[in-house]
Formats: structure tokens, C-alpha cells, sequence
């Protein structure tokens, strides 16, 4: 018998001279995303993956995960948030700067998982990972008895190691693993980035069609490619993916539709396209047999591929807002102009996306900016590999 591991000694914390250098936006261990209210108080990753979202913190050179508060401490910054509601609000943990299942983070992830659970909340927690996952990590999350907790696994195939140095197979194999000894969480094949010409040939999407058996649902999405990341790829003479740069995460509509080509069998008619979904919360309330708490049903265009009992499930939760109680909560947050409600979403002007996904977490019902519109089929991507409104052309 194997002698017990010796325990991990805590990540170090930052001091706070050091975290006073950091990016103001990387400092501050909260940010509210679409698919939750995201706590990171762990920033640092030696995984260097060339898409990562850490270039935008200017943090991509900081290898040694550390700390910017204790376990304890961000616990309460997420409870006491502005933002947070008991049992309603959505978290993320550690999807920002790290991944949180290095064997460094590990620990202080189960610690806080066991700390939001030990109050009773009944959130959904997701946890993204692209690293190892063990059975004793599954034992762990089985063991949390009121969170309502998804691990989504990313897995991209791509085999350019100056992109993704991190071998795909380890995310497959964690993501098997998960499967295997599933009981209270569930877990998502996350899907990403995909990239025309980069990760999307025939070998490809079978190996996702594969892996997609041993998850409870599979979410895919493109590249988040911003100016930062640009520039990292130019400076190390990575091929460009596309020759500009966009704000929302790029995933062109040829690329959309050979996914879906390969993936639809006709000998299944109710769910031709099996538990595939283009959108993160979907895929986690399909897991956990609940309705979308993104409220995605009021974007139809974007239901035609989910399974038949999925599009029941958010019919019968969708519930159209009243206008005089949302324009009051809007005005508080912030708003400014004329708040509408039409058949597809809220829209407001004047908030930028915390409180919007504050209010569209809350009413479970789609929150648009005005001046951000989201234009019919390109399911709030961006503009690149779409025909444009004016003259139906794509943009290169």
C-alpha cells in the first residue's frame, strides 16, 4: 500500500505592494461573466497556451500560481458581493488567470467548493479545466451535497505546440475520468477554441464526436482573438487565425455548419445533433435537467439544434418580464434611455455587462445592449466569417 501524499503547503499571498503592480482589472478578484459571477483569487499558470485570455492581464509571464487573498477571504468577497444571490447567481471559480486544477490550485479550490457548500447554497458552480483530473477529484466533488457543480473540460485537438503546448489527450482523459465516477456533479465537454483550418478537419470533429459520449453535453465556441493575443502571436511568428481582431469570440458560419454537418445523424429524429449546444449555459442546465438561466429561449434561432426535452424545459420557464419592474431595477443599476422588452430580450442603454447579467440572471430573460445589438443566427459572435447586413457579403 502506497504511503499517504504529504499535504500541499498553501499557495504564498501576494503582498500587497505586488498585487498594487498588477492590471487594476486582474487585481480585483470578481468579475461578472454571461456564465456566472467569476472568482479568481488565484492568478498564474504554467501552461502557456497562446490563445489565453491571461494577455489581456499582462500577466501571461506569471508561471507560479499565487494568491491574492486567503481561501476565507474570497469566499466572503463572493458572498457579500453586490452581485451575489443565494441559490440564483451562477459562480465560476478560477476561470480567469490559472486552471484551477494544477495540483498547487487544487486544494484551495475544494477548500472554497467545501466552504459555499458547508452554507447551504445551492448555486451553480462551474469549474473549467483543461488539466488533470483524478478519482480522488471526483470523490471530492461527489462529496458536495448542495452545490450544484459542472466541470466543463476543455478540449481544442489542436497539435501546433507553440499555440497549445498542453497535450488534448490529458483534457480526454480527465474528461473520461469524470464521466466514470460521476454522482452529484456533472460534466460538459467544452469544446474550444475552434479555428478554420486549425483544428477543424475530419479527424477533428470525430475525435470531438467521440469524446462528446462521455459527457453529460458539449458546448463548442470559437477564438476570443483581441489585439493582445494578436500581438503575441505576431511576436512569435504563430499563423495569424484571421487578419483582424474582434471583441466577441470569432467563429465564422462556414465553420459553424460543417460542425453541425458532422455531427447530425439522421438515425436519431428527436435530437439529431445529440446533447450539442452553442452555448455554455445551456449545455449546464441541460446537464443538470433544468431550463437555461441565460434565458437563451428568446433567441429561437439558437434552440433549432437542442434536444426536444431541453426546448420544453426553457418554454415552460421562460416568463416575459414585466416592463415597470425591470425599467425600475435597470434605472437603479445605472441605465439610461428607453428600457424595451420584445419577444427575444431585454434592452437597455447606459449598463455595461455586470449589471446586465445581473438583471439577466435575475429574470432569467436575455439583457441586450441597445448600442451591441445581436444580430439574427451569429448567436452574439463576432462579425468575422458572417454576411453583413448591408450587402449579405462576409467578413473576411
Amino acid at each position: 500500500m502506497n504511503a499517504p501524499a504529504a499535504p500541499r503547503r498553501p499557495l504564498p499571498i501576494l503582498s500587497a505592494d505586488r498585487i498594487g503592480q498588477l492590471k487594476p482589472a486582474l487585481a480585483d478578484v470578481i468579475e461578472y461573466r454571461k456564465s456566472g459571477l467569476s472568482l479568481n483569487w488565484i492568478i498564474g499558470c504554467p501552461l502557456d497556451c497562446g490563445y489565453c485570455v491571461r494577455h489581456l492581464f499582462d500577466n501571461f509571464g506569471m508561471k507560479i500560481p499565487r494568491r491574492l487573498m486567503s481561501d476565507e477571504d474570497a469566499v466572503q468577497a463572493l458572498v457579500g458581493h453586490p452581485y451575489f444571490r443565494p441559490h440564483t447567481t451562477p459562480v465560476q471559480l478560477l476561470n480567469r488567470a490559472t486552471d484551477p486544477m494544477l495540483p498547487a490550485v487544487k486544494p484551495h479550490l475544494f477548500a472554497v467548493l467545501r466552504a459555499l457548500d458547508d452554507r447551504g447554497l445551492t448555486n451553480h458552480v462551474l469549474i473549467i479545466t483543461r488539466w488533470r483530473v483524478t478519482p480522488q477529484d471526483c470523490q471530492v466533488l461527489n462529496s458536495l451535497t448542495h452545490l450544484r457543480v459542472t466541470v466543463l473540460v476543455t478540449h481544442s485537438g489542436i497539435d501546433h505546440e507553440a499555440i497549445e503546448p498542453v497535450d488534448s489527450a490529458i483534457a480526454a482523459a480527465s474528461l473520461r475520468t469524470l464521466y466514470e465516477h460521476v454522482d452529484r456533479y456533472r460534466t460538459v465537454l467544452y469544446w474550444r477554441p475552434i479555428v478554420p483550418g486549425l483544428n477543424d478537419s475530419d479527424a477533428h470533429l470525430e475525435r470531438a464526436r467521440e469524446l462528446s459520449a462521455f459527457a453529460d453535453a458539449t458546448v463548442f465556441t470559437g477564438l476570443f482573438f483581441r489585439e493582445q493575443i494578436a500581438d503575441y502571436y505576431q511576436a512569435h511568428g504563430l499563423p495569424m487565425p484571421y487578419e483582424d481582431t474582434a471583441r466577441r469570440k470569432i467563429l465564422p458560419e462556414q465553420a459553424e455548419q460543417r460542425i453541425l454537418d458532422f455531427f447530425h445523424t439522421l438515425d436519431n429524429t428527436d435530437a439529431p445533433w445529440g446533447a450539442l449546444f452553442r452555448k455554455t449555459s445551456c449545455a449546464v442546465a441541460y446537464a443538470h435537467g433544468e431550463a437555461d438561466y441565460n434565458g437563451h429561449y428568446g433567441i429561437r434561432e439558437l434552440c433549432d439544434i437542442c434536444p426536444p426535452e431541453q426546448i420544453a424545459r426553457c418554454a415552460g420557464a421562460w416568463t416575459r418580464p414585466d416592463l415597470g419592474q425591470v425599467t425600475a431595477e435597470a434605472r437603479a443599476l445605472g441605465a439610461t434611455g428607453t428600457v424595451e422588452i420584445d419577444e427575444r430580450a431585454i434592452i437597455v442603454e447606459g449598463l455595461d455587462e455586470p449589471p446586465r447579467y445581473f438583471l439577466q440572471h435575475g429574470h432569467r430573460f436575455q439583457v441586450h445592449d441597445r448600442a451591441k445589438p445581436h444580430h439574427h443566427r451569429r448567436h452574439g459572435r463576432a462579425p468575422i466569417g458572417w454576411p453583413t447586413a448591408e450587402n449579405g457579403t462576409t467578413t473576411p
